[in-house]
């Protein structure tokens, strides 16, 4: 069983590779961007994971992600809504990166690693 595990789009992305319950490799992207606390998808990092375990993303059993989307956008939403309309500005600036990449986050996964299995959530 091989499960590559992502986490991004917040800070400090990162990602690790599991086999049959043994931590091959992990890494943030920040040590291969040199941007501190790099929140982007973590590209190199994934990349040098599967290096070290030899292996290709089409060999995975599993990817999986470490947060839910879409219930997190809505916890965000409910929290907007609790406290209109002084939390406006905030939920202006918050949307369209949230629009644009998190809610999509199977969708970049699979196009980023050419990945066609299952994207799971912790």
């Amino acid at each position: 069983m091989k499960i590559l595990g992502i986490s991004a789009f917040y800070h400090d992305s990162a990602a690790a590779l599991v086999h049959d319950g043994q931590i091959i490799a992990a890494a943030q992207e920040e040590r291969f961007t040199r941007r501190k606390h790099d929140h982007r998808f973590p590209r190199q990092a994934i990349q040098y994971c599967l290096s070290e375990g030899n292996i290709i993303s089409q060999q995975l059993d599993y990817v999986v992600f470490y947060e839910k989307p879409f219930a997190k956008f809505e916890r965000l939403l409910e929290t907007y809504l609790a406290f209109a309309p002084r939390g406006f500005r905030s939920f202006l600036q918050a949307m369209p990166l949230w629009i644009k990449e998190k809610l999509w986050i199977p969708d970049t996964i699979q196009k980023q690693l050419g990945y066609r299995g299952t994207v799971l959530y912790l």
